[in-house]
């Protein structure tokens, strides 16, 4: 991970480091985040900057990884125009051919928190997000201080899958999707890249960022099955070698 002086300047914004925590991707591991504030300066064109020097968003905190004896979570992003969906993927885009997108208000949904409470129970169990109230659920998804986007997926108007999304100068930013667990073999979660995929392409950006990457963590694997994708190591983003079966 960079340092400090690594940043690009932002002569209005600190950043400091937290206490450490619990890691959540790596058992026995303990964590550390920078953040930047304060957060009423932190506008789309700064936290687009933010993002390319590897921070992400949670709620209304911009952060990265700043530990102490890890460097493991590195920041990765999909050049959507060289992007070539492989046999797998374009089997996914025809089994969800039926659902359509739509953009809502970035507000409190009934509907969209019980999806949630549903993923976080079958996909996380204890991982505490499954006991997230209305108020921790608009707290980690709703607030915002840049442009993002509530997008809700539906198949005959049956609510299957909702995704937030950062809207940056050179890119969008996955910021967190959860869907429907209940039908088999539906593959949701890569069809929700594949549509950012094609987002970007629509509106002429370049980058799907997808947060970090960790090599080792089991949760982070899918990521590598699109290419190419680049990640940020001493401040320079580089080409990620490509393990994935690309089949």
């Amino acid at each position: 991970m960079t340092h400090p002086r690594d940043l690009p300047f932002f002569p209005l914004l600190q950043f400091y480091t937290t206490t450490p925590y619990g890691c959540s991707y790596l058992p026995g591991r303990i964590a550390r985040s920078q953040v930047a504030t304060p957060i009423r300066m932190i506008d789309s064109s700064i936290y687009s900057e933010l993002v390319r020097a590897g921070f992400r968003r949670s709620g209304i905190f911009t952060y990265r990884p700043q530990c102490d004896l890890c460097n493991e979570c590195q920041p990765v992003r999909l050049d959507v125009n060289q992007f070539i969906a492989n046999r797998s993927q374009r089997r996914t885009l025809t089994r969800n051919a039926s659902l359509t997108a739509r953009d809502c208000d970035l507000t409190f949904h009934e509907e969209h928190y019980l999806l949630y409470r549903d993923y976080q129970a079958k996909r996380h169990p204890g991982g505490g997000m499954d006991q997230d109230s209305r108020e921790q659920y608009v707290q980690f998804l709703l607030q915002t201080h840049v442009t993002s986007r509530l997008v809700e997926f539906r198949e005959n108007g049956v609510l299957r899958m909702v995704s937030i999304i950062d809207v940056l100068d050179d890119g969008l930013s996955a910021i967190y999707t959860f869907y429907d667990c209940e039908v088999p073999h539906a593959g949701y979660g890569t069809f929700g890249i594949l549509w950012q995929i094609a987002e970007c392409r629509r509106a002429g950006l370049p980058w799907l960022y997808l947060g970090y990457w960790i090599r080792d963590s089991k949760k982070m694997a899918y990521k590598e099955n699109f290419q190419p994708l680049h990640v940020l190591r001493n401040g320079q983003w580089q080409r990620l070698s490509h393990t994935a079966d690309s089949a």
